[in-house]
């Protein structure tokens, strides 16, 4: 560790585990297995009938560590297939139940970025918050006009503790790099970049805001999703000012399943707008964890905390859209060639081998509902595949990933039953037949024209100064053509020169040995 700010926070976060009893769980892992003789020094030996519920202890460790911890139980918290049920179950506290700040934090900071009081900002404002996040926390309010908004304020320091804490990540990426061998696979140093980013772009409310806006632009008359609207006119760095919405979070069940929400329609239309954000509007909403969605009766979904939103280039859209879809028809070797053609796995990778592992892998999920697949050791197993052939972690794709284990968990708990590469196919084929017609060359020939039409003006300068180099090149491999023949016509009079040398040398010790 370089910096003694990193030391201390890597100190601290040792010290958080063992407060809250989570040393025991360390030493019964596999690889602390052989130390387990050591536990009774620790101090959970010596408390452990005094000790929480292990899920209460992780959830209260994740907490005290911070935003990117909370992130991390976050996502882990729709993960029912890997973890038992009693650390989700405390883990979905994260989502929307982190400690709040005080009413007094708030009203300060809604003051000084509104630059006035409370009072004449709000006709009415409550003091306890309606939510509370890893990042932010959310109060509701009404304005002078009579309409109900929500109040979205930045904790206070939050900044300091997540530059402290991606500091530390990358120190670990960086020792990552240099011990391990498959770092360069994976690159860590990148991941964190992205990371990084994605975390700063959560503490700017405005950027937040915009993408709220787009997003409602796109889904504007949509029957599947509702993003509520932005009052820019209070909106700040470090808070947001926007609609309020009233629905039931995705999360509850049992409220959604006695008020008769249509469970099916609402898991397939979480497959269509995932498909519709990612191919069609090339814009995503990159933390849809059920804190984030809420249900309109009977079947539509809200969207709120655009925070975290992402977007692919075009090749890495349509290299994805060739995957999937590849995956679907179960055309394994087109699935192969898609990595290959885009640079993920090294041009050299054997596409029969490549095919049949891709095969081995996939092959036994399908025709399978969505409660039977293990989307965990799919994962688990596509990594080692990936591992075998060098394919390398792309960076740009981890967000989707990540969001794509968020949409399964989230199906898994509505509609176990979906059949996921039925509802997703038809979307990705008719995406291809539209993308490839010649009316769409022909929208996008009319989208680029103004551009092409602006450098009209330019092009019989650049015409001349393309002929121009094209002469003055012709010119230049004329003479570099001349020095070559002259060069080889003195190799070969040198060479002549030699070998007559040669030979006479030849010769006159003949002829001495002859003689003698």
């Amino acid at each position: 560790m370089k910096h003694p700010k990193l030391i201390l926070r890597l100190l601290h976060i040792n010290w958080v585990f063992v407060t809250h009893g989570l040393d025991d769980l360390i030493l019964k892992t596999h690889f602390f297995r052989p130390l387990r003789f050591l536990a009774f020094l620790s101090p959970s030996f010596w408390r452990k009938n005094k000790l929480e519920a292990r899920g209460v202890r992780i959830r209260r460790t994740l907490e005290d560590l911070g935003p990117i911890y909370i992130k991390f139980g976050q996502a882990l918290s729709t993960r029912k297939d890997i973890l038992p049920d009693d650390i989700t179950d405390e883990l979905v506290k994260l989502q929307g139940k982190v400690p709040p700040f005080s009413d007094q934090q708030a009203r300060e900071v809604i003051e000084k970025e509104l630059g006035m009081p409370i009072e004449e900002a709000f006709a009415e404002f409550s003091s306890s918050p309606l939510a509370s996040a890893s990042i932010a926390q959310v109060h509701a309010a009404t304005l002078h006009s009579g309409e109900d908004v929500i109040v979205k304020v930045l904790r206070p320091d939050v900044e300091k503790w997540i530059h402290s804490d991606i500091g530390l990540l990358y120190e670990l990426a960086n020792l990552a790099e240099k011990f391990w061998d498959d770092a360069k696979r994976l690159h860590p140093q990148e991941i964190v970049a992205e990371f990084e980013k994605t975390l700063l772009n959560e503490l700017d409310l405005v950027m937040e805001a915009g993408n709220c806006s787009k997003l409602r632009g796109n889904f504007e008359d949509s029957e599947a999703l509702y993003v509520p609207d932005i009052h820019w006119e209070y909106t700040r760095k470090k808070i947001l000012v926007m609609e309020r919405i009233y629905g039931i979070p995705v999360g509850e069940i049992d409220t959604l399943r006695e008020n008769n929400a249509d469970f099916k329609k609402l898991a397939e239309r979480g497959v269509e707008i995932f498909f519709t954000q990612v191919f069609r509007d090339n814009f995503f909403h990159a933390d849809m964890h059920p804190g984030n969605v809420f249900v309109e009766l009977p079947d539509k979904y809200i969207a709120v905390d655009f925070g975290i939103m992402g977007s692919l280039t075009n090749s890495d859209q349509r290299y994805l859209a060739e995957n999937l879809l590849g995956f679907f028809n179960r055309d394994y070797r087109r699935v192969a060639k898609a990595h290959i053609d885009s640079g993920w796995v090294p041009a050299d990778t054997s596409i029969e081998e490549f095919e049949s592992a891709i095969r081995s892998v996939c092959e036994p999920i399908f025709d399978k509902p969505l409660k039977d697949i293990s989307f965990g050791l799919l994962l688990l197993r596509l990594f080692q595949t990936a591992r075998r052939f060098n394919m390398e972690v792309q960076p740009q794709l981890v967000l989707l990933q990540k969001n794509l284990l968020n949409i399964e968990g989230l199906g898994r708990q509505l509609y176990p039953d979906l059949d996921l590469w039925s509802t997703a196919k038809p979307f990705l084929e008719d995406w291809f037949k539209e993308r490839l017609s010649p009316k769409t060359k022909i929208k996008e020939a009319i989208k680029k024209f103004p551009e092409i039409a602006e450098k009209f003006p330019e092009v019989p300068s650049l015409i001349f100064q393309a002929l121009d180099d094209a002469a003055h090149t012709s010119l230049r491999a004329e003479q570099q053509q001349r020095q070559m023949k002259q060069m080889q016509q003195q190799l070969q009079h040198n060479h002549k020169r030699t070998l007559m040398t040669l030979l006479l040398s030849s010769l006159v010790i003949s002829t001495a040995i002859f003689w003698s």
